[in-house]
Parts: C-alpha cells; sequence; structure tokens
C-alpha cells in the first residue's frame, strides 16, 4: 500500500517529511483489528455466555452472516479507504520526481496485478490447485485500483461522477435483477456472474456459492470508497 509523501526526502538529513498522522494512525488500527483474529474472543464468549462484555467483544471479532456490520466488517473496506487516502500523495510524489504520465500508468497496471496475484496465491494455500478467487481483499483492490488510479488523474468533477455512477448504477443492478429477493445472499446479480465468471477458470470443484456471499463484483461499490476518500 502507498504510503503518503511516498519517496520523497529532505535533502539536509535524507529523512521523511512530516507525514499525515492521522492516516498513519489508521493504518496501526486497522492493523491491530488484523491482529486481534489471534486472540480467540470468539472462544471466550461461548464459553461465558451470560457475560455481556465478552459477547460485545467477540460478536465485533467476527463477521455479520449478511445483513448489519460488525467492526469486523470494516477492516476490508477500511485498506480501501486507506488507498484512496494515499493515492493522491503517491501521485504528487511521482510526479516530482518528474515521472511521466505513462511510467506512473504502468507502476499502477503493474501493481494492480500483483495484488490481484497475491491474493489468488493466498487463497490457493493448502490447495491441490490454483483457487481463481477474485473476493479477497488484495484482489478486490488490485482490481479496483487502475480505475482508482486513472481517476485520480482527471479533474475532481470527473471522479465525482464516476462515484455517483457506480452508487447508482449498483443499487439498479441489483435492485432491477430477475430474482425473487435481489439483495438476499447467494442469490442476486453478482452471485450469477460468479457462478459463471468462477467456472472459466480450471477448479477443484464446480463454483456453486460463496459461504460468506462475497463476490468478484463487489470491487465496483468497494471502489466508491477509495474515490470518495481520494477527494
Amino acid at each position: 500500500m502507498t504510503t503518503p509523501n511516498e519517496g520523497q526526502r529532505t535533502p539536509a538529513t535524507g529523512a521523511s517529511p512530516n507525514r499525515v498522522d492521522s492516516l498513519d494512525v489508521y493504518r496501526g488500527f486497522v492493523m491491530l483489528l488484523l491482529l486481534a483474529e489471534a486472540i480467540p474472543l470468539g472462544a471466550m464468549a461461548a464459553r461465558f455466555p451470560d457475560s455481556g462484555l465478552w459477547r460485545f467483544l467477540g460478536w465485533h471479532q467476527s463477521h455479520v452472516e449478511w445483513r448489519g456490520c460488525s467492526l469486523h466488517d470494516l477492516i476490508q473496506p477500511s485498506f480501501t479507504f486507506l488507498v484512496g487516502a494515499a493515492l493522491p500523495f503517491s501521485l504528487a510524489a511521482r510526479a516530482a520526481r518528474g515521472q511521466s504520465t505513462r511510467a506512473m500508468t504502468l507502476h499502477a497496471l503493474w501493481r494492480a496485478a500483483v495484488l490481484v496475484a497475491l491474493g489468488i496465491f493466498l487463497r490457493s494455500t493448502g490447495r491441490s490447485m490454483t483457487n481463481f478467487t477474485f473476493e479477497d481483499t488484495l484482489t478486490q483492490i488490485g482490481l479496483g485500483y487502475p480505475f482508482l488510479f486513472l481517476l485520480g488523474l482527471r479533474p475532481k468533477r470527473e471522479a465525482w461522477i464516476a462515484l455517483a455512477l457506480i452508487l447508482v448504477g449498483t443499487w439498479a443492478a441489483w435492485t432491477f435483477y430477475p430474482v425473487p429477493e435481489p439483495w438476499a445472499k447467494n442469490a442476486n446479480i453478482g452471485h450469477d456472474f460468479d457462478v459463471w465468471f468462477l467456472n472459466l477458470f480450471p477448479r477443484e470443484a464446480p463454483f456453486v456459492e460463496n459461504g460468506g456471499g462475497y463476490l468478484t463484483l463487489s470491487f465496483i461499490p468497494t471502489l466508491a470508497t477509495a474515490i470518495l476518500r481520494s477527494e
């Protein structure tokens, strides 16, 4: 993930200039939430069912079934939020170093490809063959990053238009898709897309559904989070 003021150094000391402390604090908090997965708060809540404190902590360390949101559900959008927050600093730093738009574009595409590849690699660990899946945090950011980068080069007005189109378009695509309950888990346009798309890749078994309801197309509304913060 790009950090603010990436690559800039002060001539006298070689030290990094002042950083955006709020972003560093937020990044640290998100990483803390990730590390907290090593602490079995859910198991403690199950062991002490009468404890309101353990129930509260255990609930916020797990994903909700489908509707609603816990603190744990905010980890992935938080990473996307940070990517959008860091992008303007990255563009400014690279422009200050004299990089051309073409060079920056190629770098952004390379970074996106690496993120997608890493996400697939991590999801394939321990399996007998590559698990082509694109709902992982890394793959979701990688899929959206080229679009975020290109919008970062455009006037802010175009970014706001793109944000509105993404939000309204996603709502319309899900709402008017011909299924009984278009926003239901694994019974929506995103799920049907994955049943077609993911089965184009070689798999251990045909893809039927994602147990958590996570979708490849989620990178589109997720991109809106990064666009909003980059503005």
